[in-house]
């Protein structure tokens, strides 16, 4: 299929080089012309300047824009700007971890001008290019089924499916990166107490190496844990400031709503905030693992 994609960035570029790999007709939008390059290297067709970029997109029979930006105004902008300048038909993809409220309101308001979005919760982080995305996907059915070829291409074998309508895929994305928050809280909270047992000197790459053999908890997150503390086994190098991105606020607010009991998701929401005040093992944990599977960035020492 042809395809646009808006955003070359960790997941945007990936995204479009796995597509290029399965022999899509890639065509790009960056403002950054070393990136436009590097496509441009790998058989994708690369601009510079967006009037021409969607010029191009609107000779394709079905225009298709895959824009993976920073989520919030920025993403939001770019959506109405789409609704404003693609042919009648146009079927937009908002890849990026927008609040599922926006997706419902956006795909509303580029509805009446025949534009079609598909909200498309995203995951895999930077392994998915090797390893297949996850992919949650909001809209009306008939779009989804018309972009399935590129999703089949995109994905983990079994990974990806129609979620129901719109917003519902950004929700369904919302949940996981909050659970997500809980796991990666749970690792790092246990590999805390192991450090902190001084007698037993426990080496914890061996940990993690044995528990990804048959045990209970073996995860990806895991498995990254494994190659972390392989490469700094004290993570001295690590400040344990950890971000977020939102999604963990935006669940504990659905649970709230819902009068859904998440005390798992809320407090690893909470350690999130306290580990901005002071710094423990854990917190390094969480601060690595987030920077393994997502390539965020990190405040080093």
């Amino acid at each position: 299929m042809k395809i646009g994609i808006i955003g070359l960035g960790k997941m945007g570029g990936k995204i479009a080089l796995r597509l290029l790999k399965y022999n899509h007709e890639v065509f790009v939008y960056e403002h950054h012309r070393d990136k436009i390059d590097h496509m441009v290297d790998h058989g994708g067709v690369g601009f510079d300047n967006v009037d021409k970029f969607i010029e191009e997109i609107n000779t394709h029979e079905t225009p298709v824009i895959w824009v993976m930006i920073p989520s919030g105004d920025i993403t939001n902008n770019v959506l109405i700007e789409l609704g404003e300048k693609l042919k009648k038909g146009a079927i937009v993809i908002d890849g990026g971890n927008s609040n599922y409220k926006d997706s419902i309101n956006t795909a509303a308001l580029l509805k009446e001008k025949s534009i079609n979005l598909l909200d498309i919760g995203t995951s895999g982080g930077l392994w998915g290019f090797e390893n297949g995305y996850c992919l949650m996907v909001g809209g009306e059915r008939k779009i989804f089924d018309t972009v399935t070829p590129l999703l089949k291409d995109l994905s983990a074998p079994g990974g990806y499916e129609y979620m129901g309508e719109s917003g519902s895929g950004h929700f369904v994305k919302m949940i996981h990166n909050g659970i997500e928050y809980g796991m990666m809280q749970a690792y790092a909270e246990g590999f805390e107490i192991l450090k902190s047992k001084k007698e037993f000197n426990i080496n914890l790459d061996k940990v993690t190496n044995v528990w990804q053999h048959g045990s209970i908890i073996e995860s990806f997150l895991l498995n990254l844990t494994k190659d972390m503390f392989k490469n700094d086994p004290d993570l001295n190098n690590i400040k344990g400031w950890v971000e977020d991105s939102g999604e963990g606020r935006w669940t504990v607010l659905e649970a709230l709503k819902n009068n859904v009991s998440a005390p798992v998701i809320t407090l690893s929401l909470m350690q999130r905030f306290r580990s901005r005040k002071e710094e423990t093992f854990s917190d390094k944990v969480l601060a690595s693992l987030r920077k393994e599977f997502g390539g965020h960035s990190i405040k080093e020492k």
